[in-house]
């Protein structure tokens, strides 16, 4: 007589665990979309929904107004004066339209400034402008300030200039009319998929109308999840005072990266020069 089988042990008929995801790392890593996974021959549903919110997110960035009373209460407290310009385009779609019009003052702006401009300029002047996101202002433009303006004892600070429907550009000719020795431009990023409101640090030394974007210090992705509020002070303190020495700024000198938050000692040598 034939032996029965053995019974099969009860853990060999489990499932086997799903081998782990090798993209699960670096997904925690970064909010760029990577893996996403297939259903089909598409992409998952979830990834599609997200795809679209991350979109309307971006248009919405684009299109928004900056709330410049909000922006004006919200830097009172730094104690110095708030002055508002905007550019030549009268509205959003004719600043999405010309980009030259928002590197230029409105008439009745540019008239307002030169009747404010004195014989001793400030040696920085520090222009938040909405740019292609309000959002990027709205939120980090104080902050960033805030954490910037102790970094910048012993240099003469000119007023802080609210600018509509701008561009990079318009804070050189803002800059020209106070006399500034050098102009810092926060302002809002072409939004990405992941990132509506990013913010951008351009430090120009010198600036006059028709400067091009070369003479430029340009740091980006200012915003929590991109480039921390307290790192962008202190390198945008380090470039200003870099390119005070050197009497230049953009691609003729070097950004002084080492400056970051986490480089103590480079930072305050930086931050005890004169310019």
């Amino acid at each position: 007589m034939s032996e029965l089988p053995k019974p099969v042990a009860s853990d060999a008929l489990a499932p086997a665990d799903p081998p782990a995801d090798p993209w699960a790392e670096l997904r925690s890593l970064t909010p760029a979309r990577i893996a996403l996974g297939r259903s089909g021959a598409s992409l998952p549903t979830r990834e599609v929904l997200a795809f679209g919110i991350a979109h309307a997110q971006a248009r919405d960035a684009v299109h928004a107004a900056l709330d410049v009373d909000a922006l004006a209460t919200a830097l009172q407290p730094l104690g110095l004066p708030i002055i508002r310009t905007r550019s030549a385009a009268e509205t959003r779609s004719a600043y999405l339209a010309r980009p030259d019009w928002g590197r230029r003052l409105s008439p009745s702006s540019r008239d307002a400034l030169e009747a404010l401009a004195r014989s001793d300029g400030p040696e920085v002047l520090l222009v938040i402008a909405d740019g292609l996101s309000a959002v990027a202002p709205q939120r980090h433009a104080s902050a960033l300030i805030s954490a910037l303006l102790p970094q910048l004892d012993g240099l003469r600070i000119g007023p802080l200039v609210i600018a509509t429907q701008a561009r990079v550009a318009l804070a050189d000719e803002i800059a020209e009319c106070f006399g500034a020795q050098l102009v810092v431009c926060l302002i809002g990023e072409r939004p990405g998929l992941s990132s509506p409101d990013s913010l951008g640090a351009y430090i120009t030394y010198a600036p006059k109308i028709g400067t091009t974007d070369e003479a430029r210090i340009c740091i980006s992705n200012i915003r929590p999840e991109g480039c921390a509020i307290g790192d962008a002070a202190t390198l945008i303190a380090a470039s200003l005072r870099a390119a005070f020495k050197a009497r230049r700024s953009g691609v003729a000198l070097r950004e002084p990266s080492k400056a970051l938050a986490g480089d103590a000692s480079t930072a305050a040598a930086l931050s005890d020069q004169k310019p």
